[in-house]
């Protein structure tokens, strides 16, 4: 009976998202552990198969950090930011699509999904500038220095028409955060920037950003004050007061603009914990902080 309830349960949630667009971000402990990406992959199969279609979108940063340094490259970054000389560019594509792309469309397969690895490259599906060069004020002088980033990009456009015929066809796009400039050349992009602009272009339902805390939470320190639901200007204003910064603050306006977008609802979720995908779109009451207009 207790299988029954729990399927009773869901069951609003699976009318309610079917034929809908599911934009999974996999990141954190989700990338980093392989029984946690394979319970991953299982469940975002599981939603293909109640009628959704899921859409991943991945990062990858630790791991082009440690095979930089396998290859006697030190990464260097300013203030957070990665510089992306041609040489990191190199690794950059190498980790990102030839091993982590591979291994979670490899995952997607090994559990029923007719998964396809994709970069921006592929068909010209992420536009992207060359960022321009970025004022970073020290963060222990207080002085003001322009950094050139190298081949990192921003974002111009993203041309859906690929992801389109994939989920048609009932296969799950794997996307990796690579774009393309107008001379073919790969640009490093955030993974998390990727994940909310593909959202808001196919017209997804939901953007799930898989990380590793538990949410949002009222008190940084404390990981019992999560906030289960939270509107857009809520979120302003904790943006406002601090509450809200450093790695959650990227993701924060990630869903913010999804939103702004037409994103229905965006979701900060902890991929630590097993089948949270599940927990947060099949339960009432959600694991993570879901947020709204």
């Amino acid at each position: 009976m207790e299988t029954v309830n729990i399927l009773i349960e869901a069951l609003p949630y699976i009318k309610k998202f079917h034929q809908k667009k599911i934009l999974i971000k996999y990141g954190g402990h989700a990338m980093i552990d392989r029984e946690a990406m394979d319970s991953t992959a299982r469940d975002t199969v599981l939603l293909k198969y109640v009628g959704m279609e899921p859409i991943v979108v991945h990062g990858g940063g630790p791991e082009i950090s440690r095979s930089m340094a396998k290859m006697g490259k030190e990464p260097e970054f300013i203030e957070g930011l990665r510089i992306t000389d041609e040489e990191t560019m190199e690794i950059v594509k190498m980790v990102l699509v030839g091993k982590i792309n591979t291994e979670i469309v490899s995952k997607i397969c090994l559990h029923g999904g007719k998964g396809v690895g994709l970069s921006g490259k592929d068909s010209r599906l992420i536009e992207a500038d060359k960022k321009a060069p970025q004022v970073i004020t020290n963060s222990i002088t207080g002085e003001e220095i322009m950094v050139d980033l190298g081949l990192v990009g921003e974002i111009k456009s993203v041309n859906p028409a690929i992801i389109d015929v994939l989920t048609e066809k009932n296969y799950i796009p794997i996307i990796s955060p690579i774009g393309v400039d107008n001379e073919g050349e790969a640009l490093n992009l955030n993974a998390d920037t990727v994940a909310g602009d593909i959202a808001s272009t196919v017209d997804a339902e939901k953007l799930v950003i898989l990380t590793d805390v538990p949410g949002i939470l009222e008190d940084p320190s404390d990981p019992d004050s999560l906030i289960k639901k939270i509107k857009v200007d809520e979120i302003r204003e904790l943006i406002k007061d601090g509450t809200i910064k450093e790695g959650m603050l990227p993701k924060t306006l990630t869903c913010i603009k999804a939103i702004e977008d037409g994103v229905s609802s965006a979701h900060i979720i902890d991929g630590r914990i097993k089948h949270s995908i599940l927990l947060e779109i099949f339960t009432k009451s959600g694991i993570g902080t879901m947020i709204t207009s």
